[in-house]
């Protein structure tokens, strides 16, 4: 080793060594890694001098230096004739002792007359060789397939070339094994054509199925898928089934005749001029075009001719109504009817009978439509629509106010008799708590023994007296001296024989107490201020009607002698 720099006392000194291999094409494959010693000596290794010594580990890079290898020369797989199109059936993998890129591979099927059936990918995480299904296979027809495969680096060093080639090819025979297939159709599809009024039973086609299989199993089971509209084949072998669609026109029979498009509303003027057409009219037809159109347009045989209208085919599937004569009358008749007969192009024809109504109008001098019917008298006389309206609410209104009115009146009510004074100012109200039958000035009791305060006239409001009403005032002497009941009695049969009075009840008031009863009174107003000493056990024999009142006093009487 020489110094780069010379020696000086107060300078430091780097060497520098270049290490550098000794042996000739070193193999990484062989050996990857080495580790080196190196020591280093001052004064030229001489006796005194000082030294030092590091370990150097070397690792050797790789280079594409070795092609890939298959193991095998010659591969056997085996896939059954059921397996799916796409789907992997088998793997192969040719070996690279470099790594990383330097042991990428691509995978390729060199004989092309089996291409289209197979292919193979590289899977770039294992660098294996995935061989899939393109195409259908079929025992029957091929029972194996020879592939030619080639691995092949995708990265390649020229420095190495002279290695090469860096690829390498292997033979894969793969043997196609059979399997119970089920059966296929002689056509991918059916159409078949019935017409709609055929019989049940009516034979409407044929489908043919084959089985694949060398055996040949028969076919024994047919089945209708109705929901799908699918034929489904089985063979002997349950559960193997095919499927094919099987479409079935329905052929059309021209056994609905035709008929009016819609209801027309056909209208003609007053004013209508000969020759004109008032309205054109269509048809329709449910079945197809083929026994539907072209329509034909005629007047019903049989009749008169019309002296007033006529139909005109227009060869459109049209036709025209015309009027023969000018100038209708809706006083005259407001109401045609034309009978006309439409039918249809289908083998055979059918035909069908329509009346067409055709209302008088009187109209605009531009042919608009002012009214029909009853309205044009309405009209004539000067009164639209919203004049009649405007009438009519106004009658309604003054009828509602009539009708109020009339109910108000009856719900009022007034007094049936005229007073001078209303009953309620008779009430007296007063504190203090009165002294018994000895306070007189309190309340005069002279008005309830008094019967000539019930003989003034009480005037009815209700009616006007036509006759003078008969005197019925008596002397104070002769009503002192008759009962109450003779009182009421006579005051009735007044009441009755008056002419002034209406023929239904009336209140009457009657301010007469009548006579002192035999027992006496039974009023506080009577009583004295100090207990009684009469006896009351006489109330026992009065009746029911007194029995509470005896059961009082007797109480009151026990109260007294204990």
């Amino acid at each position: 080793m020489a110094p780069d720099i010379p020696f000086n006392n107060d300078v430091s000194l780097y060497l520098t060594g270049v290490i550098r291999t000794a042996l000739h094409n070193m193999d990484r494959e062989a050996r990857e890694h080495y580790s080196v010693v190196i020591q280093a000596k001052d004064m030229a290794g001489q006796v005194g001098g000082l030294s030092g010594s590091t370990t150097v580990n070397i690792t050797l890079t790789d280079v594409n230096d070795n092609p890939p290898r298959f193991p095998q020369k010659h591969y056997q797989l085996y896939v059954p004739e059921s397996a799916q199109v796409g789907s992997a059936v088998g793997k192969i993998k040719a070996n690279d002792a470099d790594m990383g890129t330097n042991a990428d591979m691509k995978y390729t099927i060199i004989n092309g007359d089996v291409s289209g059936v197979f292919s193979i990918s590289t899977d770039k995480e294992t660098r294996e060789g995935i061989i899939s299904l393109k195409k259908p296979l079929n025992y029957e027809k091929k029972k194996s397939y020879t592939l030619n495969i080639e691995g092949a680096n995708t990265h390649l060093d020229f420095r190495f070339s002279h290695l090469g080639p860096f690829k390498d090819i292997t033979m894969l025979k793969i043997i196609v094994g059979d399997v119970d297939e089920p059966p296929f159709f002689t056509m991918p599809s059916y159409v078949m054509d019935v017409y709609e009024n055929a019989k049940t039973g009516t034979v409407v086609g044929t489908v043919t199925a084959q089985d694949p299989d060398s055996t040949n199993n028969f076919i024994r089971n047919l089945f209708l898928n109705s929901i799908a509209d699918t034929r489904n084949f089985m063979t002997y072998s349950p559960g193997l089934l095919s499927h094919i669609p099987v479409a079935i026109r329905i052929l059309d029979v021209n056994d609905n005749p035709p008929e009016l498009a819609r209801d027309y509303d056909i209208v003609v003027c007053e004013n209508a001029k000969p020759s004109q057409v008032i309205q054109t009219i269509g048809a329709t037809d449910k079945d197809d075009s083929a026994n539907g159109p072209r329509f034909h347009f005629f007047l019903e045989e049989g009749h008169p001719l019309n002296p007033n209208f006529t139909l005109k085919d227009n060869e459109d599937n049209t036709a025209s109504i015309l009027t023969r004569r000018r100038r209708f009358s809706r006083t005259t008749q407001d109401v045609y009817y034309l009978p006309i007969v439409i039918s249809d192009g289908g083998i055979p024809s059918l035909s069908s009978s329509s009346t067409l109504v055709i209302r008088v109008c009187a109209c605009e001098r531009d042919g608009r439509v002012r009214t029909c019917h009853a309205e044009a008298f309405l009209s004539s006389a000067g009164l639209s629509t919203g004049a009649l309206i405007a009438i009519l609410l106004c009658v309604i209104i003054l009828l509602a106010i009539v009708v109020l009115f009339i109910t108000l009146r009856r719900s009022k009510k007034e007094p049936l008799i005229i007073s001078e004074e209303d009953v309620r100012e008779n009430v007296v109200t007063y504190d203090d708590e009165g002294g018994g039958e000895e306070d007189t000035e309190a309340f005069d009791i002279s008005a309830l023994r008094n019967p000539s305060a019930a003989e003034e006239l009480k005037y009815r409001r209700d009616v006007r007296p036509e006759v003078k009403p008969t005197s019925r005032h008596h002397t104070s002497s002769s009503l002192d001296s008759i009962d109450v009941q003779e009182f009421i009695k006579q005051r009735l049969a007044e009441a009755d024989l008056d002419p002034s009075v209406p023929p239904y009840d009336s209140l009457q008031t009657y301010a007469y107490e009548g006579h002192r009863s035999e027992a006496g009174s039974i009023s506080s107003l009577d009583s004295a201020t100090t207990h009684s000493d009469q006896d009351y056990n006489y109330l026992g024999d009065w009746g029911p009607e007194f029995k509470k009142l005896a059961e009082l006093y007797g109480e009151i009487e026990s109260e007294r002698t204990t």
